[in-house]
């Protein structure tokens, strides 16, 4: 995206000539070729490309999961390539949601004690996170469920109640990563009508996805292939 375009426009995400390489033996090897990105604030984005395109890798440059091999990712207005690891925690705790393909909830839990997990480590102050858990199941339309634990979840119910955990902190931006991978196209359909709706709320959202369909939900596609964007 040219940034003329966000220029006036609060930036969630910019991201500068990134690449990304990992060592295998005595070769490297380059995932990602000096990729170019802006999101704005209330942008809902969908980052989309085949198996081994870079997308995974991209969305562990912008979560804080990984460090760049060069150029700059910079959240919130932070530049992650220069604070410590401590500081990118934290940035990653509070300000960053995540739902996965494969919900990474603890079985042992149940649904409302799996919303409050990311506050054991990451609580803002004056924050009622077991309101606010109980606030976000009903919002999901799980209030009837949230002493449940995942086994006794349907997939699209255990979907839920990792939405609803990734939006306690209150974060900046929510990334999803093939959120609807593991579900029918009905429970899709409910899930990607969930991610809408936050979206309609005000919430910056980033997917990564290779469902063309994400196409009719999100205000803009960002193909991936090779390594390289093809169009932003």
């Amino acid at each position: 995206m040219d940034r003329s375009v966000t220029e006036g426009n609060d930036i969630v995400i910019d991201i500068c000539d990134l690449r990304k390489s990992y060592r295998l033996g005595d070769m490297e090897v380059p995932i990602l070729h000096g990729i170019d990105l802006c999101v704005k604030k209330g942008e809902f984005v969908a980052i989309m490309g085949p198996s081994g395109s870079g997308k995974s890798t991209l969305m562990n440059m912008i979560g804080c999961l990984d460090r760049p091999t060069s150029g700059k990712v910079v959240l919130m207005g932070k530049d992650t390539c220069a604070i410590s690891d401590n500081e990118l925690a934290e940035l990653r705790g509070f300000e960053i949601g995540f739902v996965f393909q494969s919900f990474n909830l603890i079985p042992r839990l149940s649904a409302y004690e799996n919303v409050l997990l990311p506050t054991y480590s990451n609580s803002k102050k004056g924050h009622n996170a077991s309101q606010r858990a109980k606030d976000l199941l009903k919002l999901v339309g799980l209030d009837d469920r949230m002493n449940h634990r995942p086994t006794e979840l349907s997939g699209g119910q255990r979907q839920r109640v990792a939405i609803a955990r990734s939006l306690i902190n209150e974060p900046s931006l929510i990334l999803a990563d093939e959120p609807t991978g593991n579900l029918d196209s009905k429970t899709s359909e409910e899930i990607l009508g969930i991610f809408s709706e936050l979206h309609r709320n005000g919430c910056t959202i980033v997917m990564i996805t290779h469902d063309p369909e994400m196409e009719k939900y999100v205000d803009r596609v960002v193909h991936i292939k090779d390594g390289y964007i093809k169009n932003n």
